[in-house]
């Protein structure tokens, strides 16, 4: 089958930063899948912006907490490819995902939990279940934190389980090397979105905060994220691998 267009899926891309990543892979000349949990208008949206700049893009719900339907939904992109007569994507990016904030002492078991089913387990039994579909040479990008370099009170659990997919990162780089396949982390620092319930961009006293240990003075914007993603993903960069590449604007160096 063709290989002449580049084929990129975003998870969570309906919002915030993976829909800014989806919206960057387009300009760079990809098509886009991408999953939404329970917003299918805003993914919709997501999909009329990409379709606009002359991409194709679907968009297919995924919870991700429910790694049971992984094999399924794998079934679902097998279905989209055909029709876009591929049988394999070029680019994962494992993006989506909720935010926990809470202390040590107050989360509880059914928080971490979940927190884990969300960002350590879902990764691993999706990209496991996406690996038959991912093009020999292809890019695999999962999303980090911030917080797993440095620690702010409240983010146990969250900087845990994304010290977990840095480490992951590192043995798909190094089980996939034989496919040629490539797979990095990137960290993004404190961005102005509606994740935590908007804390970062609608907090003036927190915005200001981040700002104050920010090398470049202020707080992310998701257009600080989505070129990021698009040149991690870039034909240029395929050697960089294993590695973890933060962008925060120089939060605590």
């Amino acid at each position: 089958m063709s290989r002449s267009t580049h084929i990129t899926l975003i998870t969570g891309g309906s919002r915030g930063l993976g829909r800014n990543a989806a919206l960057a892979q387009a300009d760079a000349g990809s098509d886009v899948i991408l999953t939404y949990n329970t917003n299918a208008q805003a993914a919709q949206d997501v999909v009329a912006q990409i379709e606009a700049k002359g991409r194709r893009a679907v968009a297919l719900p995924l919870d991700v907490a429910d790694a049971d339907g992984f094999v399924a939904f794998a079934g679902q992109v097998k279905q989209v490819l055909a029709g876009w007569e591929r049988s394999d994507f070029d680019a994962l990016v494992n993006n989506a995902g909720t935010s926990l904030h809470a202390s040590i002492a107050e989360t509880t078991q059914a928080q971490f939990d979940e927190v884990v089913k969300v960002h350590l387990k879902a990764p691993f039994f999706l990209t496991q279940a996406l690996l038959p579909l991912i093009a020999d040479g292809g890019r695999i990008l999962n999303v980090s934190s911030g917080l797993a370099r440095f620690a702010l009170p409240g983010s146990s659990a969250y900087a845990m389980v994304k010290g977990g997919i840095e480490v992951f990162t590192r043995y798909l780089a190094r089980e996939l090397g034989e496919r040629g396949i490539s797979a990095n982390t990137l960290a993004p620092g404190a961005i102005a979105t509606d994740f935590s319930g908007g804390l970062v961009r609608d907090n003036p006293q927190v915005n200001a905060t981040v700002a104050s240990f920010t090398a470049l003075g202020r707080v992310g914007q998701p257009d600080d994220i989505g070129p990021v993603v698009a040149a991690l993903l870039a034909p240029g960069t395929a050697w960089i691998n294993g590695q973890r590449v933060e962008a925060s604007g120089g939060m605590f160096v």
